[in-house]
C-alpha cells in the first residue's frame, strides 16, 4: 500500500463508488486494520468473495473463534458487513456470512501523520507488500504449473490452453511531474478503477477477480560525488 502524495486509497471490490473518498485518520482505526490476521481475512474476502469466519479459519490456518472476533472488530470499523448466504453456498442457514465493505478509503498524508500513526501505517504497509508479493508468486506458480499441463497434455495431448496463463499486463516508467500534477495522475489512475467497478449481478461470465497496484515516488536525490569524510578521518583531526 503505497503513500500516494495526500492520500492512499484502499480501493475494494464492489459497487459504492460514488460516495467519494474517505480518509482514515483515526488512529484505533488504523490499528484496528493493521493487525496482520485481519489485513489477511480482508485480503481473502477481497480475492475471494463473502464468505463465513468458519471459511476464513479453515482457508487460513486458524481458528473460528479467532476469526470470529476479528471479522466483529473489523465490522466495528465498517471494514467488513454480513450479507446474505449466497445461493450457491452449502452449509446451514445460521452461518453468518461476510463480506469486505467496498469504497475509496484513504490515509492521511505522511506530513500529517503524527509519530505513533507512522509507526502503524509502516506496519501495515510492510505486510501488505508482502502479502501482494506472496499472490503473485502464488499465482506465477499457478500458471507455471498449467504451462507443463498444457505441454504434456492428458495421454500425450497437447492440452487447452488457459486463456488467463497471459493476464500479467506490467509497466514501468518514469514521468516527471509537479506535485499537483502527481495528484491529478492519481486521481485519474483511481477514476479509471471506478470506470470498470460494478454490481455482481451486472458482471459478465468469464470475469475474474484482478487484483491492481499502483506505486509511485519520486527519484532519491543524488548522492553528493565527494560526500564528507567522518571527523576522525579529516586531515587534522584528532581520533582520540
Amino acid at each position: 500500500m503505497a503513500q500516494e502524495p495526500g492520500a492512499e486509497p484502499l480501493v475494494r471490490r464492489g459497487e459504492e463508488t460514488s460516495r467519494g473518498p474517505t480518509e482514515l485518520s483515526d488512529l484505533a482505526t488504523l490499528k484496528a486494520l493493521a493487525q496482520p490476521r485481519r489485513q489477511r481475512m480482508l485480503q481473502h474476502l477481497t480475492v475471494h468473495g463473502p464468505a463465513t469466519s468458519a471459511t476464513l479459519a479453515r482457508a487460513l490456518g486458524l481458528n473460528t473463534g479467532a476469526t470470529s472476533y476479528h471479522l466483529r472488530e473489523l465490522a466495528r470499523y465498517g471494514f467488513v458487513e454480513e450479507v446474505d448466504r449466497p445461493a450457491e453456498a452449502g452449509g446451514h442457514g445460521r452461518e453468518r456470512w461476510w463480506r469486505a465493505v467496498p469504497g475509496d478509503r484513504r490515509f492521511p498524508p505522511r506530513s500529517r501523520q503524527s509519530p505513533e500513526m507512522r509507526l502503524v501505517m509502516d506496519e501495515l504497509n510492510h505486510h501488505a507488500y508482502a502479502a501482494d508479493l506472496e499472490l503473485f508468486e502464488q499465482m506465477q506458480l499457478q500458471t507455471q504449473a498449467q504451462r507443463q499441463l498444457r505441454t504434456r497434455g492428458v495421454d500425450g495431448e497437447v492440452g487447452e490452453a488457459d486463456p488467463w496463463v497471459d493476464a500479467f499486463p506490467y509497466s514501468r516508467g518514469s514521468i516527471r511531474l509537479t506535485l499537483p500534477e502527481l495528484r491529478a495522475f492519481f486521481e485519474e489512475y483511481i477514476a479509471l478503477l471506478n470506470r470498470y467497478k460494478r454490481p455482481e449481478a451486472d458482471t459478465p461470465p468469464g470475469a475474474r477477480t484482478v487484483l491492481t497496484r499502483f506505486l509511485a515516488f519520486p527519484t532519491p536525490d543524488a548522492a553528493p560525488e565527494n560526500p564528507p569524510a567522518p571527523p576522525h578521518d579529516r586531515p587534522g583531526s584528532d581520533p582520540s
